[in-house]
This record gives structure tokens, sequence and C-alpha cells, in this order.
């Protein structure tokens, strides 16, 4: 059983900045892609980054140019640093692995994800 297990999250102010983690304790996540997702009060569920087995990104339109998902494959560690945050970033943020080995390239969808942490919250003021 794969559990993922997420920190970093906190209450900033409008253009701070937050880096999330998200560690594997005894399992190297280097031969999956990861993903981080959110979902906000009342909403649903969104996909915000996933970095693919390649390496490659991907991001939605609304964090491009403010995060940026990394991955220390030897520490089985996956970040999301979190710039200029936004109050509409305010949001329970999970990490999750696909649930396909194979798979090379990001994905955004959720249901391609298969084990997922418990969440951290960012609440982001005005």
């Amino acid at each position: 059983q794969v559990q993922l297990v997420e920190s970093g999250g906190g209450s900033v102010q409008a253009g701070g900045s937050l880096r999330l983690s998200c560690a594997a304790p005894g399992y190297q996540s280097g031969p999956y892609g990861m993903g981080w997702f959110r979902q906000p009060p009342g909403k649903e569920r969104e996909g915000v980054a996933s970095i693919g087995r390649g390496g490659s990104t991907a991001y939605v339109d609304s964090v491009k140019g403010r995060f940026t998902i990394s991955r220390d494959n030897a520490n089985s560690t996956l970040y999301l640093q979190m710039n200029s945050l936004k109050p509409e970033d305010t949001a329970m943020y999970y990490c999750a692995r696909r649930a396909t080995y194979w798979a090379l390239g990001p994905s955004l969808n959720s249901y391609e994800y298969n084990y997922w942490g418990q969440g951290t919250q960012v609440t982001v003021s005005s």
C-alpha cells in the first residue's frame, strides 16, 4: 500500500509563496507520474500540476508561470512551489500517484491516479 503524506500548507497573504511537499516513505516514486490536485470549498477537485515519468510537466492555465512542480526521486518526494499566490488558490491540496506505470507524459485527469494523500490546506487572504 502506497502512502502519500503532504505537508507545507498554511495561511499566507496574496502575493506570498508556499512550497508543498509530498513524501512517500519507503516507496520510490520515481517510476510513476505524479500530480497535485486541489479542491476549493464547495467546488470540484481540479488538476493543478503534473510531472510525468520522463520529467515533462503540465499545469492548469490558472497557475502557469506561478507554480512549479518538481520531484526528488532519491528521496521519494514531490514538490509544488507556489508563488504569487492569489485568494482563488485557496483550497485543500492533494498529491497523487498515477495508476499506470507505463504512462510517460503528465496528466491533470484525476481518474488516472489511484493513490492519494490526505491533503494539506492552503489559505490565501487578500
